[in-house]
């Protein structure tokens, strides 16, 4: 009889209840994990019996992603169901053909389609509490129960109550049905009002440029997931050139070889690679014991596709084998991948300071989401606010990316877009800058920028005698060290500043912050500066440490006139970038602004500063040394050794550090260029060549 067992228990008779949330990685693994334990005869899904052939088919063509497309004659629209790699049905499908189980579909049609809508706890909470757990949460604090709700469930109980009641039953259904189905199992149900099938139901093959838009669980998530699914990860990254005949040029140069890089091989590397480092350590760690615990997914069956015809295919995955992945960590790596290619398209490097400032605004979006860990739209806005839009679409483009999808196919191809199945969607702008001239949009009668005649021309009108900067560049340089050494003296005031409550004076203002930490006491505070004496006459700043001598070209150049200060810097080689005739580009790793003008000698040869261990050392040396002020302000990501202090002090000046990552990144991009002109005759027509 139904109901004998304990209340409280998912199983009941031959049937055992596994409770679900619809479209989530987490319980896909679950579910998987479930059916290669416990082997049932029989596998009920919790999707309409009418879609069941459209189903099937979706889910053969695996991993190529389909929709299910029908219409809904009374509404008068048409209704569109993803079928992802990643929903638990569609997984207690596959897993249930792969070791031979009937597959039953116990949805009777009769409500909203696939699955009714519900507020579900973030699923990353199943890694962290447990299934068990999760499920025990959410059932003592459940949904508030409805007619369509009720409904539903009873007609689930009819369908389950017309199974073999001799057969091993796994029943796979949303946890926000669970407890109204177990009621219903509770008597016999009726048969409900629902048509037995469905006219013009298509499948239809999805485009990969909408799969972000319209997928549950983002494209790379999924198809790591099947990497991780189906057959052994390799250790080594799978080859993504095409091969290449070697080009035989004549003439004093040869192109020895030639490989093109593949970008559908380039993915699957991607994938591969971000496949290895996914797994979640705890279950790893609890598993370190077995001796096949380090052998990876060689217990997962390899996929249909890889088998020989006529090959049978042999399930034996052990439980304690099973490795589940980690959203967090595919998060982490989604990132390290962004930005490999970021630093690849735009030859510019993030700070150690970027990636921690990530962290914490992906981690503050989920908690306003109500969320553990942020999805692919709280990653992207996190990627356009802490570094650019162009990281932002690298961000994006990688995480909306799978090998798996193709345009052509055996059917139809359909570019949807999320509004025609999701409500509320978000929407964010990126506004992409390019820096390849091929990508790069051009209305028509805009004359592009100036090219070489033939290779090699602007290099040739080089020859290093006479050099000088690009004025407009100077200006903003020698405006943002004005900046940095009114911050400076700020930062040094600040640090001097006092706060006490108010009795008698306002002295120099009412401290807002204190006032209002301290409102309970019902008084006011006030802050007093006290006046620094002395001013700011050298900042250092520094971009790299530069320990791997990536910046190898080193200057001091002195100021042409009254306004502009000496400068000492290193930067990478100008002369390996010429764009244009007698103009080369480089970027700084650091520099100095010393002034007053016309007193700096070559501080990179100077005898005086021989035990500085690095560039930027070299740089804060000189700083202190030419300095006319009782300060110097010094930018870097890490502050100076502590026996610059001693040397600041022994000189009668003072060290004001500023971490990099206080100042707007943006700002420091547009000062870290610099163009070297190889006269001054060159500065007229420089205008034309840089950007």
């Amino acid at each position: 009889m139904y109901g004998a067992e304990d209340p409280g228990s998912l199983h009941r008779g031959r049937l055992h209840y596994f409770p679900v949330v619809p479209g989530k990685l987490e319980f896909a693994e679950e579910v998987r994990r479930t059916i290669l334990l416990e082997r049932p005869q029989v596998v009920a899904v919790e999707l309409p019996s009418t879609l069941e052939s459209a189903y099937l088919r979706a889910v053969g063509r695996l991993p190529e992603l389909s929709v299910i497309l029908y219409e809904e004659a009374k509404q008068d629209r048409s209704i569109y169901i993803p079928v992802e790699i990643t929903d638990p049905f569609v997984e207690g499908i596959r897993s249930a053909q792969e070791i031979g189980a009937e597959v039953f579909f116990v949805d009777p049609d009769i409500g909203e389609r696939p699955h009714l809508k519900d507020f579900y706890p973030d699923s990353y909470a199943v890694r962290r509490l447990g299934y068990g757990k999760y499920v025990e949460a959410y059932r003592i604090y459940p949904q508030p129960s409805s007619f369509n709700l009720k409904r539903h469930a009873a007609g689930i109980a009819w369908k389950l109550q017309s199974l073999d009641p001799l057969a091993e039953v796994l029943v796979v259904i949303s946890l926000n049905l669970l407890d109204p189905v177990l009621e219903a199992m509770q008597r016999p149900q009726a048969e409900p009002l629902a048509p037995v099938h469905r006219q013009g139901v298509q499948v239809l093959n999805l485009h990969p440029d909408c799969l972000a838009e319209v997928l549950i669980e983002f494209p790379l998530l999924q198809s790591v997931y099947e990497v991780r699914r189906y057959g052994s990860l390799q250790e080594t990254e799978p080859p993504h050139v095409l091969a290449a005949e070697p080009l035989r040029l004549t003439g004093p140069f040869r192109v020895i070889s030639s490989q093109p890089e593949d970008p559908q091989g380039a993915q699957e590397a991607t994938i591969h690679r971000v496949a290895r480092h996914v797994g979640w350590l705890k279950a790893e760690a609890s598993n370190a014991h077995s001796p096949l615990a380090n052998e990876g997914m060689r217990g997962v069956p390899p996929a249909p596709d890889s088998l020989g015809e006529g090959a049978e295919l042999a399930i034996s995955t052990p439980p304690e084998r099973f490795h589940f992945m980690d959203r967090q960590r595919l998060s982490f790596h989604l990132f390290a991948e962004a930005e490999r290619r970021y630093e690849k398209n735009t030859r510019e490097k993030l700070a150690h300071w970027q990636r921690r400032l990530f962290a914490r605004y992906t981690r503050n979006l989920a908690l306003v989401a109500k969320h553990l860990v942020s999805g692919l739209f709280d990653l992207t806005v996190a990627a356009r606010s802490i570094v650019d839009d162009n990281f932002a679409w690298e961000l994006w483009e990688l995480a909306a990316s799978t090998p798996f999808q193709k345009t052509s196919s055996d059917l139809m191809t359909v570019n949807i877009s999320g509004e025609e199945l999701w409500l509320n969607m978000k929407r964010i702008l990126l506004r992409r800058r390019l820096p390849r001239e091929k990508a790069l949009p051009r209305p028509l009668g805009l004359k592009g920028r100036k090219k070489e005649k033939f290779p090699g021309e602007w290099a040739r009108q080089l020859d290093g005698n006479s050099i000088c900067s690009y004025p407009p560049e100077d200006i903003v340089l020698e405006n943002y060290g004005l900046f940095l050494k009114k911050k400076g003296k700020s930062v040094l005031s600040e640090e001097r500043s006092r706060v006490e409550p108010f009795t008698t004076s306002l002295l120099d203002g009412i401290d807002l912050r204190e006032t209002l930490r301290n409102w309970h006491e019902g008084k006011l505070y006030v802050r007093e500066f006290q006046k620094i004496s002395g001013e700011v006459g050298a900042v250092v700043v520094i971009f790299e440490e530069d320990r791997e001598n990536h910046y190898p070209w080193s200057m001091t150049w002195l100021g042409e006139h009254s306004q502009e200060s000496d400068m000492a810097f290193y930067s990478t080689n100008p002369y390996d970038q010429p764009v244009g005739p007698g103009i080369t580009r480089a970027e700084y790793g650091g520099f100095l602004l010393s002034y007053p003008p016309r007193r700096m000698l070559d501080v990179w040869h100077d005898p005086d500063y021989w035990f500085a261990e690095s560039k930027p050392e070299t740089l804060l040396l000189a700083a202190l040394d030419y300095t006319l002020e009782k300060f110097v302000v010094y930018v870097a990501a890490h502050p100076p050794r502590s026996i610059f202090k001693t040397v600041a002090a022994r000189l009668g000046r003072k060290i004001i550090y500023i971490p990099i990552g206080q100042l707007s990144p943006i700002s420091l991009k547009k000062i870290r260029v610099v163009h070297v002109l190889d006269s001054h005759e060159r500065r007229a027509i420089a205008k034309d060549y840089l950007w």
